[in-house]
């Protein structure tokens, strides 16, 4: 009878604890690190959502960016600048008016500020980085047909040489985005994002990314920087 009795109470034992196991998980138990345990692959193109929002917990860094995943440096950390490109470092959202006024006056720079002494070399990790970070939407060869477009995922974007465009304002939309298109100023820094525009331009647009002229070298190299 007593055998009996721890063996009823052993088979019982083991069934809940196989019931619990196998049960909905809607109310799991306290998790130090949720995100250990739910782990989420954000797009930086995009806004997150709360992914532990069924937890009660926040992710702070987007919740104070409104959202956003591609967030900038620390602050006070100092950034690196080897191209010595000055931006203009403003997180605020544009208005309309403010980034259309900034794209018509980026569409008559024509020359790229890094050194001109620089630009084969420039061109080439500029085509690096177009394959690896652009063609996916416009294609290897700038028409506008990388496997993104192709696919049928995304549709209406144009061919380079189909285009009015100039070097800066190339790197314009690489900074603050332009209609589908999101920001890369979080993927990749000022000096790559002109070779990418340097790029562009040379491949795409029939040499149209010429360096900076003598003059504007020139008179960059003597004009002392005010400090």
């Amino acid at each position: 009878m007593k055998n009996s009795i721890i063996k009823l109470t052993a088979l019982f034992s083991i069934t809940v604890m196989v019931l619990n196991s196998c049960g909905p998980n809607q109310n799991p138990p306290l998790v130090y690190f949720p995100d250990m345990y739910f782990p989420v692959a954000y797009d930086p193109l995009m806004k997150a959502e709360d992914a532990y929002s069924k937890h009660e917990n926040e992710i702070p860094a987007f919740v104070r960016n409104d959202g956003a995943t591609g967030l900038g440096p620390i602050d006070g950390t100092v950034s690196r600048n080897k191209d010595g490109v000055i931006e203009d470092s403003n997180d605020k959202a544009l208005t309309p008016d403010q980034y259309n006024g900034g794209y018509d006056i980026a569409k008559t720079i024509t020359n790229s500020p890094l050194d001109p002494k620089n630009f084969a070399k420039d061109i080439e990790r500029g085509k690096g980085l177009y394959e690896k970070t652009c063609s996916a939407c416009h294609g290897v060869g700038g028409n506008g047909q990388g496997p993104i477009v192709t696919s049928g995922a995304y549709s209406g974007v144009p061919a380079y040489a189909d285009r009015d465009i100039t070097v800066a304002s190339v790197h314009y939309v690489m900074m603050n985005g332009r209609n589908a298109m999101g920001s890369y100023a979080g993927m990749l820094n000022a000096g790559d994002r002109w070779r990418v525009a340097m790029y562009v331009m040379n491949a795409f647009k029939k040499n149209a990314a010429a360096p900076a002229n003598a003059a504007v070298a020139t008179t960059a190299t003597e004009t002392p920087a005010v400090k």
